[in-house]
């Protein structure tokens, strides 16, 4: 009983001092509205630039596909780190800029290279027929894609999509380098103060898992929904 009582006192005490003392829960709170912050902005930056980037690389004219195609292989041959440091240190280097605008701009960026290709595989997964079908009903190109071919490649991409989304929210914990007080940048602070890593890193991950399982769940269901619509 008195191993119980000294462990359960050590327990309580470290509580305290890592996720109450001195408000450091709001601390965490305020890291993950930074994570969310960022992760919002890359993917609205990465969803519209990755389409676009899609559309570009299935293109017929060169000016159009050859750009697409080396901004794809670039960005996903490198580093995200590197990418947001070259944002930060070169790019934004002599503009006064907020430091979540550099972070969500880098985010995106690179998450647009994955979306583009995610895009690109929805579309070309539908079957040909259906666009010969579509053009034989006197639909123009751009009615046919809009009307037949976007509709089933969102429902064959949105699995993947969901990981990239996913992915995203995770990958934003590197904002850190750029000095950002994200979720993981401020979990790491209170451990220096601290001397403590299990209960603010602990706590950052069950929040990270927290949000990855919510979205898994809500786009499984949207995904569920898809389909029975199919079946309909």
């Amino acid at each position: 009983m008195e191993w119980i009582s000294s462990h359960w006192a050590n327990f309580c005490n470290d509580f305290y001092t890592n996720l109450i003392y001195a408000d450091r829960w709001k601390q965490l709170i305020g890291g993950l509205g930074v994570t969310l912050q960022l992760t919002l902005a890359a993917i609205v930056i990465g969803t519209v630039l990755g389409i676009i980037l899609a559309f570009m690389k299935m293109s017929d004219w060169k000016w159009l596909s050859i750009p697409a195609k080396a901004y794809i292989e670039i960005i996903r041959g490198t580093p995200t780190t590197v990418q947001l440091l070259i944002m930060y240190m070169g790019v934004f280097a002599t503009v006064s800029a907020p430091k979540w605008i550099i972070a969500g701009l880098a985010f995106g960026l690179n998450s647009a290279a994955y979306v583009a290709e995610i895009v690109r595989g929805g579309v070309e997964s539908v079957d040909h027929g259906q666009v010969e079908a579509g053009r034989s009903l006197g639909f123009s190109k751009l009615q046919t894609t809009m009307k037949i071919v976007l509709p089933q490649a969102v429902k064959i991409a949105l699995p993947t999509y969901t990981s990239e989304f996913i992915v995203l929210l995770k990958e934003t914990s590197i904002a850190g380098y750029i000095a950002m007080e994200d979720l993981t940048k401020v979990a790491s602070m209170i451990t220096s103060r601290t001397f403590n890593a299990w209960f603010p890193l602990l706590t950052a991950a069950l929040i990270y898992f927290t949000m990855t399982f919510t979205l898994s769940k809500i786009f499984g269901r949207l995904e569920r929904r898809l389909r029975k619509s199919d079946i309909r």
